[in-house]
């Protein structure tokens, strides 16, 4: 497949199949987030491999709750509310592997003003965004389904505490991986004309 392909054929899988990933396939995986880029070369992700089912569960039934919480601050109906949640706990529950994507400030600059230490803080993060797109295609190369979800960033504290995570490690994602036969269309996609602009912002090309 070439390289162009990889990215048209990739998808965002949410249903596995109960067969498990080799530790050899996985380790690829991970090896893969070590190449992205990142901002100084810092590397600032970390991430956490779930396995153990009474672990997924644990997590997912805490995030769940976080997120039934605000729902109901936003008043979403009690029935929709169990609705949402029982599917999210499923769907954590039943992925073969959790992958929680993490950033940490510990090899990144540090600035004494605020404006030049929140834009580090942002280069960070644009750095761990890259690894979990390293991490998303080396899982399709490897023929696994994957997707990423960002219900961490409205839990963190949670996703800390079931976790153990270090107080200097920031939970940003969480990664579902597994093997899937789910044959699903591509979404649609905005073209060139809409999303490149030449020099100076003239006419799209």
């Amino acid at each position: 497949m070439s390289i162009l392909g990889l990215f048209r054929n990739r998808r965002s899988v949410k249903d596995y199949s109960s067969s498990e990933v080799s530790n050899k396939v996985l380790f690829e995986i991970l090896e893969a987030t070590r190449w992205a880029p990142s901002a100084h070369n810092a590397q600032p992700w970390r991430f956490v491999v779930i396995r153990d089912p009474d672990l997924k569960r644990e997590l997912a039934k805490a995030m769940a709750s976080r997120w039934d919480k605000d729902m109901s601050k936003n008043g979403v109906p009690l029935e929709n509310r169990q609705s949402f949640v029982k599917i999210s706990v499923k769907r954590f529950t039943n992925a073969p592997v959790l992958i929680v994507a993490c950033l940490t400030m510990e090899d990144m600059d540090e600035y004494l003003d605020k404006r030049r230490q929140k834009i580090e803080y942002i280069l960070a993060v644009q750095s761990v965004a890259a690894a979990i797109e390293n991490l998303l295609l080396a899982a399709h190369a490897e023929g696994l389904g994957s997707c990423w979800f960002c219900a961490p960033l409205f839990c963190q504290d949670v996703v800390r505490q079931v976790l153990k995570v270090p107080h200097n490690v920031e939970p940003q994602a969480l990664i579902t991986l597994g093997h899937s036969d789910e044959l699903l269309e591509p979404l649609p996609r905005k073209a060139l004309q809409e999303i490149v602009y030449q020099d100076r912002w003239g006419d799209v090309v």
